[in-house]
């Protein structure tokens, strides 16, 4: 049972200028993050731009970066969605299609009780196999429903493939109740300028959408971490914050994609009714990256 761990990328979803998924963007972006050593991938998320994407979309996402990844590095696959049975079906498909595991958000905008919550992910976690791993996914902020300490532990302890959660909410309180869920159960965490300080807490890694374009700065922080060199792991969370303030974390997908073309990678469009960067929004972020890429050790970004 592979599990999520290090840098594991919150992959964006590349469209066309008309709109459509650009499946070879999703290819060559695969073959970009794995060249520049991320441990994990995982598509289809809220960077992916998920309720954007159809059921077929979706799946042949899925399908494009499970082939291109050929087992080179770790891939789960988001597959929540805004209901239950279409959340079950793109799980499955998952399954069906090697993926190493699956992520799921909590449902969105109509709130639903612990009651509910419980029962919607202990459903969809009885149509896996055991051994197939599921990761809870609390992004509270965006999806208005909140995943209580007392409910994961209920699903952590019935659900036997229910092995860890990702936790989008810089809350460090609760981030260390997730922790103490259960020995063994795995908080992966989607604050990328948090990223050293939760691994000292005990969490297993990131899951980020700045590493989508710098890749290689939280690699470097993780690196240095497992190697105990704490001082060099400051020194790449600075250079990595430095990149998430620039990229605005994730408040604007359009700022992936952007960094992504100033860095040879063809980001795509994003899809109606989000638009891309203006052209005086684009210039400016084009001159603040080079300015902050020079200043950053020479070597550290790998150009092809």
């Amino acid at each position: 049972m592979k599990k999520l761990y290090g840098v594991t990328t919150a992959m964006i979803t590349p469209f066309t200028q008309a709109g459509e998924v650009d499946y070879e963007a999703f290819e060559r972006l695969t073959d970009f993050l794995i060249r520049r050593g991320v441990q994990c991938l995982y598509p289809c998320g809220t960077t992916g731009e998920m309720y954007h994407l159809s059921v077929a979309e979706r799946e042949r996402i899925a399908e494009t970066v499970i082939n291109q990844a050929a087992g080179r590095v770790t891939v789960y696959i988001h597959v929540g969605a805004m209901d239950q049975q279409e959340t079950i079906t793109l799980a499955r498909h998952a399954l069906e299609n090697h993926a190493d595991g699956v992520g799921i958000v909590t449902p969105s905008f109509f709130g639903v009780t612990d009651r509910e919550l419980f029962h919607y992910y202990s459903t969809i976690a009885q149509t896996l196999p055991d051994d197939f791993p599921v990761y809870l996914y609390n992004i509270p902020q965006c999806s208005a429903n909140d995943l209580k300490p007392d409910t994961v532990r209920r699903l952590a302890e019935d659900c036997p493939n229910i092995v860890g959660i990702k936790y989008s909410l810089p809350d460090l309180l609760r981030t260390d109740e997730y922790l103490h869920i259960r020995k063994d159960f795995l908080v992966m965490h989607g604050t990328d300028r948090l990223f050293l300080p939760l691994l000292a807490m005990g969490c297993s890694g990131t899951v980020s959408g700045v590493s989508n374009v710098y890749p290689e700065l939280f690699v470097a922080v993780y690196k240095a971490w497992l190697a105990g060199d704490l001082k060099k792991a400051r020194e790449m969370q600075t250079f990595a914050t430095e990149a998430c303030n620039l990229l605005k974390s994730g408040e604007n997908m359009s700022y992936f994609k952007h960094g992504l073309m100033h860095r040879h990678v063809d980001g795509g469009s994003m899809r109606a009714p989000q638009m891309g960067l203006s052209v005086e929004e684009n210039a400016k972020l084009m001159e603040e990256l080079a300015e902050a890429e020079s200043r950053w050790p020479k070597g550290l970004l790998i150009e092809d």
